[in-house]
């Protein structure tokens, strides 16, 4: 009898992309080899020649084969226990009164501080360190809203002494931690409105770099979100230099793929932080779902998180949340307009093949 061409069986497809959203619907295995996978598994193509396809693990064990070590076919997978070892060192730094050493988290999750460190970036796009800042930087900032003194929250935020808290302060809240404690009430920014062929838009700086970059049909309503974000700082016009600055931030517009050199000053929480710094990874005229973010940052179930934290994001188009959409692809909501969202991804995409083009030629 003819032997099955395995290559027929639409399966095999999926064994060849390694398709990790076939795992659990069925289990290859190797003749030569003597071991069964879950399709997405890692390791170096089999020969289809020496491929049989099962319905369960049972099935494979029970016609002689063993369990592959490497993508743990019977278990989790390697990428989801990496997951929720990323989610564990997570949750070891937020509950930490002390900063936590590399070491100390490492051996934590049980594997080496290199290997560690590589890992929590690639997942979560921060280093440990910064997700630490991150996330001491928000208990700060509530802690200066309801504790009694500011020596009080700072050591509620995890900062054990008072040179290392006075020292990062700056970074943290963008000025000294009693103007913060005031609600910011006299930080001044710098703004300007300008035009774009997407509209208005409106550009405010403090004095640590960029904090807002708004586009609207109208001035009035972006100076009017300005105040909202920044109720307490007092707005400045800018000047003939500041609007050099503006102009600057239009080419970005305009162009995004170029980028903006420009400092920004970012604002938010731990968790936005993360999501934005997973943002600005994907690269110029591609685009990513919601949940592929999620799981980039390692929490594959904050989803609706994520769509907050998009809209939540102040600094449009050098922040690039129209380039996340929905799992099947389509447009969703966009805080400045889904025409201009799917303007910005069509010229992301045009200055992408543009670009590959003039590769190849």
């Amino acid at each position: 009898m003819k032997p099955l061409d395995i290559t027929t069986d639409p399966r095999w497809a999926r064994v060849v992309a390694r398709d990790k959203t076939a795992d659990g619907a069925f289990w290859y295995s190797v003749a030569t080899t003597g071991i069964y996978c879950r399709p997405s598994c890692p390791s170096r193509l089999a020969n289809p020649k020496n491929v049989r396809l099962h319905s369960s693990t049972g099935e494979a064990e029970a016609a002689g084969f063993r369990a592959c070590r490497r993508c743990n076919p019977g278990g989790i997978s390697i990428e989801a226990a990496n997951n929720a070892m990323v989610a564990k060192a997570c949750r070891l730094m937020d509950e930490a009164t002390e900063p936590l050493s590399l070491a100390q988290l490492a051996e934590a999750v049980e594997l080496s501080p290199h290997y560690f460190h590589r890992l929590f970036k690639q997942a979560t796009g921060l280093t440990p360190k910064a997700y630490a800042t991150a996330g001491r930087s928000a208990r700060l900032r509530d802690g200066l809203a309801t504790a009694a003194t500011v020596t009080e929250a700072f050591h509620g935020a995890g900062f054990g002494s008072n040179s290392r808290f006075y020292d990062a302060s700056a970074g943290i809240l963008g000025m000294s931690p009693t103007h913060y404690r005031s609600g910011g009430e006299h930080e001044t920014l710098t703004f300007a409105v300008g035009q774009c062929t997407l509209g208005a838009i409106l550009v405010a700086s403090s004095t640590k770099g960029v904090a807002a970059i708004l586009l609207g049909d109208d001035p009035d309503p972006l100076l009017r979100d300005l105040q909202d974000r920044f109720p307490k700082a007092s707005l400045v016009g800018g000047n003939t230099a500041y609007e050099r600055l503006v102009a600057q931030v239009i080419g970005m517009v305009e162009a995004p793929g170029r980028g903006l050199s420009l400092p920004l000053d970012v604002r938010g929480t731990a968790f936005q932080q993360r999501v934005w710094m997973a943002l600005r990874e994907i690269p110029t005229g591609a685009t990513a779902s919601y949940s592929a973010i999620a799981e980039k940052i390692g929490s594959p179930r904050s989803v609706r998180a994520v769509a907050g934290a998009c809209a939540a994001n102040s600094l449009a188009v050098a922040i690039p949340c129209h380039r996340v959409v929905r799992h099947d692809g389509n447009l969703s909501g966009y805080r400045w307009g889904v025409e201009r969202k799917r303007e910005l991804i069509a010229r992301e995409s045009a200055e992408r093949d543009r670009r590959e083009q003039g590769e190849a030629a």
